[in-house]
């Protein structure tokens, strides 16, 4: 049986709180106060966090997960945790049916095969019901209508998971697809040329999620508050946000953050470039362009981040100026609760899995437990 002793400061509570013994025993939690470190621990100088849980990414390392590849899914998996992603939601894009259901049921299976990167907790299938016209980076050809029987079948290649879906609300067909499935999947708004009563209205239907909050979505202005200001006003929808400061200005972040308070997720939307050097990527059927820290299509229409978990909540404290432990709640807490894991991951906390990413005090990445089990890093 291994035992990993951990002291030092740690987020509990919603708080950095001092002398915290955390003992990570048989892949489970133990979480004390102790005023003095017992013999034989492990000195943290930095921050003890619960890993990060990164509902919204594609893949990352050179991996996509419509490469519908076991290799290329732990690839991701791995690739991610090094960066203190310890849960994710495995996403696809608008793409034919015969390739969705193949990148589905691929990831159904490395979602119940051990691995030794982050665990997969859900898929989330951003399209392909959405509004061309708000397509991003997303494959024109395969938008389409909304097709009952198309999402019954892909849920049935993977029984028991936890699902997201990404729809547009003002496209014919997905009222009824919303109302058919809201108790089996979360419908997120995005991609959407809606406005604000169109937004409102998903909700009533049972939507209850923004994808990528400011992006592909019809913006806030005062005489027309858009599906943004849906998202703002809401009392209970929560929403991502990709912190890297090209998609969202950071003083917007910082906005949305203390104006939606509980229900902002930090989320990567991470490509397969993520981690690699600049040059010329594929994202499904179009090249991707990466330089400058960013992602674009030929015609500069961004297209997914290489922005990893870790860089997300350096820049949600260094360039928004938010207080660490409201950022950390962003990339933990919010998302465990989003993906229907809040009773065992999302805190450190008693007999919650050990999912743990040690931060130094730059808040840099040092060491991460997925299920109390350590990642290596010496692949970065």
């Amino acid at each position: 049986m291994s035992i990993v002793r951990l002291y030092g400061r740690a987020f509990l509570r919603g708080a950095i709180e001092p002398d915290v013994l955390l003992t990570i025993r048989d892949g489970v939690l133990e979480v004390e106060r102790a005023a003095r470190p017992p013999e034989q621990v492990q000195r943290v100088e930095g921050i003890i966090a619960p890993g990060f849980i990164d509902l919204h990414v594609h893949g990352g390392d050179g991996a996509d997960f419509m490469d519908a590849d076991a290799s290329a899914n732990e690839r991701i998996l791995r690739f991610h945790a090094h960066h203190g992603t310890t849960a994710l939601a495995a996403t696809t894009l608008s793409a034919s049916p015969g390739d969705l259901q193949a990148a589905v049921g691929s990831i159904a299976r490395s979602a119940r095969t051990p691995s030794e990167g982050a665990e997969i907790c859900a898929i989330y299938l951003e399209g392909p019901y959405i509004n061309r016209e708000r397509a991003g980076a997303q494959d024109p050809a395969s938008i389409r209508r909304p097709d009952l029987e198309e999402v019954g079948a892909l849920l049935a290649l993977a029984p028991g998971m936890k699902w997201l879906m990404t729809v547009a609300p003002e496209i014919e067909g997905v009222r009824g697809l919303i109302e058919r499935y809201r108790s089996e999947i979360t419908f997120s708004i995005g991609h959407t040329a809606a406005g604000y009563a169109e937004a409102v209205a998903a909700l009533e239907w049972g939507a209850s999620h923004f994808t990528h909050l400011f992006n592909a979505m019809s913006g806030l202005h005062h005489r027309d508050p858009g599906v943004v200001g849906a998202a703002l006003t809401s009392a209970s929808a929560t929403a991502e946000l990709i912190a890297d400061g090209i998609h969202v200005h950071p003083a917007v972040l910082r906005l949305a953050v203390q104006a939606m308070p509980q229900r902002i997720a930090l989320i990567t939307d991470a490509m397969r470039a993520c981690g690699l050097a600049n040059g010329t990527y594929k994202l499904y059927r179009h090249d991707v362009m990466v330089g400058g820290g960013a992602a674009r299509l030929r015609d500069g229409t961004l297209a997914g981040s290489v922005l990893t978990m870790e860089r997300a909540v350096q820049n949600m404290v260094e360039q928004a100026g938010l207080p660490l432990a409201a950022v950390l709640q962003l990339a933990t807490e919010v998302p465990a609760r989003i993906l229907g894991v809040a009773d065992r991951k999302g805190k450190l906390a008693e007999s919650y899995d050990a999912d743990v990413v040690v931060l130094s005090p730059q808040l840099a990445v040092e060491r991460v437990f997925v299920g109390g089990r350590e990642c290596s890093r010496s692949e970065d």
